[in-house]
């Protein structure tokens, strides 16, 4: 389909009745002040000024007044101003007519916005606002080009993914948790207005959409994790039927062109850049403040006046926005500074970034029950989970649940997802808004009393083949409901534990095993272990199994005849295993490469005792008899490793970021990393050793 086609298919309004177009999502009712999500959905008219008064903070910060009006210094972190929309290449994604509406009256072209406006009709404001569209038309940039949208698929993405958990539901659309005979319930808050994604370019609505954080770094409209056909799916639907708005009264007006020098000018004087930049890449220009908010005295006057003069920000303030903000100004200027605890800062952070929308914290938080519908679960055996199977996690304890790496993972990074049957994503609101939560949640979730759990993999009772055996069918059964790398559970498709050791926090996995209910309210996960005399060393047992789970057979119930042998090439990453192995005696830890290189290292002796070259091992004989007889090496050329001196004690390994294990041990007494990985040409080990600080290095080839 050519770019015309393309075009023709998505604008051509006759191909959608009048019904159809009015229960688009871009005909939600309209909100006539400016929203933010958080405000509304926790301040009522009639609640108490000190619950008010932290909308007020809220409120602050996120319409950006701090952007102008410096709070004091002990306020700055928490009511920091969050930066605007990136100006960027603007006039290739919107119009020369949008962008005058916009600017002209915000409030008129896209209810509920947080824009001010600055402009209200006095001599020459219109030239000021020509100069503006002239010089932000005049920002141009290669905008990607995307593939052609499908307005059905879009349709079911955008109710599916997450966007109606802060945006409108078109009412057009039946979620399937919707009885047939019953009407679907409107949600009861406002959403978060969406009205401008009409006027923009459909191929630059599809590239914002893709990757939204570019256009908007404060992430308040987040990355969804879409892939650039469903971006563009979804941006066809949100054009259904588009008819540009024109300008009417700038064409009645007949302004001269003011030229783009102008409207730069014009760009500084008016402040846009306490908010806005106009560079890729780049934040707003730190500006002069215009009155510090520790200053200002008269709060029914500038912004919070009933009738503003031109030129101040005009946001369309509602009685209790205007309430909350005097409140909250008037809080600032004490001078004693209300302290917030480290889950306070962590309640802000998530509240200003809406993350209540979707998960609850503490009590507080979840999607209200009409947007709740649209939540949705692909596979239908996982309806047995009730709500677990289609809502976001509860995030309670999550600080001490999850690692720093998995949690980066989760927050910006790639591969946090462990719940594959859930339809709704998390998004990626950026490192930048996010990154806080690494070094505050785990101190906000720390658990007053430690549990106490060794994962050395050193004690007698850690037996990998032991922990696989307490999770099997004849035994505590987990696989009843987890699955473990691609093999699915045999019964309903719960969190697979195949990166339990690499996501978890080895302290909140036996607190969670120990006590379900208690650590994680709502679980339907079984105290399994409860009354078990040897539950502390059993815990353990599974832990260190799931631990070198790469070199270890499936649990019973998901074990088959072909994963007997380990194949690190088909693995794509190295194996580590952990058996009786020939030459490298009972405790012997295997290392398999994809490239066919391999070795074993013996912890009793301290060192790498032979490499070899070909296939890894076949651990049939040490998982399915009880002689438990030695491994032998499946290659060729098998060389033994030259024998060692010293008083050597063996202190574990650690993987790095490709799963290459590091041996910790020490030298009559001094400490000693060594690794060997495959060198560069695929036929030699790379052999390095760090003692006392100093790395050696030296290549083997046999």
């Amino acid at each position: 389909m050519n770019r015309l086609q393309k075009l023709l298919t998505v604008f051509a309004p006759f191909a959608f009745s009048c019904g159809e177009l009015s229960a688009h999502p871009l005909q939600a009712e309209p909100i006539n002040h400016a929203y933010v999500f958080g405000f509304d959905q926790y301040n009522l008219p009639e609640d108490p000024d000190e619950h008010v008064v932290e909308g007020g903070y809220l409120l602050l910060g996120e319409l950006n007044c701090t952007a102008c009006h410096t709070p004091p210094k002990a306020w700055q972190e928490r009511l920091a101003a969050k930066p605007g929309p990136n100006l960027a290449g603007v006039g290739s994604r919107l119009d020369a007519d949008s962008l005058w509406l916009l600017i002209r009256s915000p409030q008129h072209r896209k209810k509920g916005t947080q824009m001010p406006g600055l402009f209200a009709n006095e001599e020459g404001d219109a030239e000021k606002v020509e100069a503006l569209t002239e010089y932000l038309s005049s920002l141009k940039q290669d905008v990607k080009a995307m593939p052609a949208g499908d307005i059905e698929r879009g349709k079911e993405l955008y109710h599916k993914v997450g966007c109606v958990a802060c945006h409108e539901p078109a009412t057009d659309y039946r979620p399937a948790k919707a009885a047939a005979d019953v009407e679907v319930e409107k949600p009861g808050l406002a959403s978060v207005p969406i009205a401008l994604a009409d006027a923009y370019d459909v191929n630059a609505l599809a590239e914002f959409l893709f990757n939204p954080l570019t256009h908007r770094p404060s992430g308040r409209m987040p990355n969804m994790r879409l892939s650039e056909q469903e971006a563009a799916d979804i941006a066809a639907y949100l054009h259904i039927g588009r008819t540009p708005e024109k300008a009417t009264e700038r064409a009645a007006l007949k302004i001269a062109s003011q030229g783009v020098a102008k409207g730069k000018e014009v760009f500084a004087q008016m402040r846009c850049t306490a908010c806005h930049t106009t560079e890729p890449k780049s934040e707003p220009l730190a500006t002069a403040p215009v009155q510090a908010l520790a200053e200002l005295k008269m709060l029914d006057h500038g912004c919070l006046a009933d009738k503003q003069p031109s030129g101040t920000p005009r946001y369309d303030l509602n009685e209790l926005q205007k309430r909350a903000l005097r409140l909250a100004i008037t809080a600032i200027q004490q001078p004693t500074v209300p302290a917030l605890t480290t889950n306070q800062k962590v309640d802000w952070q998530m509240t200003r970034l809406n993350c209540y929308a979707c998960h609850d914290r503490d009590g507080k938080g979840g999607p209200e029950d009409p947007r709740a519908q649209y939540f949705g679960s692909n596979d239908g055996s996982a309806e047995s989970l009730g709500e677990l199977a289609h809502l976001p996690p509860n995030l309670d304890n999550v600080g001490r649940k999850l690692t720093a790496e998995w949690l980066k993972k989760v927050l910006w990074g790639e591969g946090g997802s462990v719940r594959p049957y859930m339809d709704t994503r998390m998004p990626n609101f950026g490192e930048a808004q996010t990154e806080m939560f690494v070094g505050l949640l785990p101190e906000a979730d720390k658990r007053e009393q430690s549990v106490e759990i060794d994962v050395s993999g050193l004690a007698k009772h850690h037996r990998a083949e032991t922990g696989r055996q307490l999770m099997g069918a004849t035994g505590l059964a987990c696989v009843a409901c987890h699955g473990l790398k691609e093999r699915k559970s045999l019964g309903p498709p719960v969190i697979r534990l195949t990166h339990t050791v690499e996501r978890l926090q080895p302290e909140y996995f036996k607190e969670l095993l120990l006590n379900p209910q208690a650590t994680q309210p709502g679980t339907m996960m079984p105290p399994m272990f409860m009354g078990r005399k040897k539950a502390d060393q059993e815990i353990e047992s599974i832990w260190i199994y799931l631990k070198e789970l790469e070199g270890q057979p499936l649990p019973e119930g998901l074990l088959s005849t072909e994963d007997f042998e380990l194949k690190p090439e088909k693995e794509g990453k190295p194996i580590v295993f952990r058996s009786f192995i020939e030459g490298a005696g009972t405790h012997a830890i295997a290392v398999g490469f994809p490239q066919g290189l391999h070795a074993t290292f013996d912890p009793v002796q301290g060192r790498f005792t032979q490499i070899w070259r070909g296939r890894f091992l076949d651990a049939m004989s040490n998982w399915q008899t009880r002689e438990m007889l030695p491994i032998k090496p499946l290659g060729t050329d098998v060389k033994a490793l030259p024998e060692v001196s010293g008083v050597r004690v063996f202190g574990g390994y650690k993987l790095d970021a490709q799963g290459v294990p590091t041996f910790l041990y020490t030298v009559d007494g001094e400490p000693v990393e060594e690794t060997l990985r495959p060198a560069a040409d695929g036929k030699s080990f790379e052999h390095v050793t760090q003692i006392k600080g100093k790395i050696q290095k030296e290549v083997l080839s046999w």
